[in-house]
Parts: C-alpha cells; structure tokens; sequence
C-alpha cells in the first residue's frame, strides 16, 4: 500500500520523505489554506516547490466546477509538472472531465467520494485514483472502511486500474483497515503515520537493552 500524505505544509511533507516511506502528496483548497497560501501564483509556485520534495505524485485540486473550467485548470496544473495528478470532484462535469484528461494521458484524483455507485462512475470514466472519504463517513456514523471493502470487490470483479485511495484517513488504526482490505493508497495526516511507529513494548524493550548495557559497560 503506497502512503500519501494529506497537507501543503512543506516542512511536514520533508520529515514524511525522510522517513523514507513517502510515496505522494494530496492537497486540497482547505490545506493551501491552512497554511496561508493564497492567490494564483503562490499556488502553483507551492505545488513546484511540493514536487520538488516528493519522489511521487502530487494532487492538485481544481477550483472549477464546470467542465470547460475545469479542462483549463487541470491542464495549467498537469503541465507544471509530470508529477501532478489533477484532483477533480465527483459530480457530473467532474467524471465528463476525468474521462477527458484520461484520453489525453492527464493523471487523475476523483475526490469527494462517499459511495461505491461514485467510485464505479470515476473508474469507469478512466480516473488513475478515486478518493472515498472515509473519516469524514465515521463522523456521520457510516463504516468508512465498509465502503473501502465495496468498491475493492467492484474493482476486482472488472479488472479496473482505477486505484483506491483511501482518504479522510484521521489515525493509525484507518491505515491498517485499509491496509487488511487492499486500499491500494493512503492518505493522511503525518501524525497518522508516525503512530505506526510506537508501541509500549518497544519503548520498554529498548530502555531495557540501553540499562542493560550500561551496567555491562560499568562492570
């Protein structure tokens, strides 16, 4: 399973990297936000400076929500870099636009995805990844990993390339349902992936092996 992780904050997406698990990036207009970029050129001067970081893809989101729109936009946005995959959202003009760029080679990221009935529309229309939100699901009491479980048995029965990038990924225990389901991606925030890192039992293994060996050193 290939780990994305969900932020614009540059410094987070270079600790991501250094761990040396990283294999994209996802962005969205909340997260440019978030970090205080605005206006169209710091956009697109972000997303260089994200590839310039990242080994692999790179979501970048379309504003438009009309089809001609959102041809412009994406195609601005998947010449910036081979890198770009172009975020486009699941409604009507979106999956017309996902089934565009698929016939001019333009790496797609169908996001806003909350039933399987989207996910078959986005695989059919050739998308390279689809976004089910699953912890935004939990939030309003429906199993976000349920629907991971459906659109892989759909996935499976028709052989689509369509990758399933699980997102709204909020903790460590997402990660390993989707991982246990076959998600073929992830993404969340780095604090998600960084738990994996801890358990109990390492941090007292390891103190005991260090105190072990100092009173062998003091012998």
């Amino acid at each position: 399973m290939k780990f994305f992780i969900d932020t614009a904050n540059l410094e987070q997406i270079k600790e991501a990297q250094d761990l040396g698990v990283l294999d994209g990036v996802t962005t969205n207009p909340s997260l440019m936000a978030k970090e205080g970029i605005s206006g169209e050129e710091n956009v697109i001067n972000h997303y260089k400076a994200i590839c310039d970081i990242v080994d692999g893809d790179v979501s970048a989101e379309v504003i438009s929500t009309d089809y001609e729109g959102m041809i412009k936009e994406g195609e601005a946005l998947a010449a910036l870099d081979s890198k770009i995959v172009v975020k486009v959202p699941m409604i009507k003009d979106g999956v017309k636009a996902i089934k565009y760029f698929s016939k001019k080679g333009i790496k797609t990221n169908c996001t806003l995805v909350f039933s399987a009935g989207q996910a078959l529309l986005a695989a059919k229309a050739g998308a390279t990844y689809v976004s089910p939100f699953i912890g935004r699901l939990d939030d309003i009491s429906v199993d976000g990993l349920g629907l991971i479980e459906e659109i892989r048995e759909i996935y499976d029965n028709y052989g689509f390339e369509t990758q399933i990038l699980a997102a709204s990924v909020r903790h460590s225990a997402h990660i390993l349902g989707c991982a246990k389901i076959g998600a073929d991606v992830m993404t969340g925030p780095l604090s998600a992936i960084t738990a994996l890192l801890k358990h109990p039992l390492t941090d007292s293994g390891l103190a005991q092996f260090l105190a072990d060996h100092a009173k062998a050193a003091g012998k």
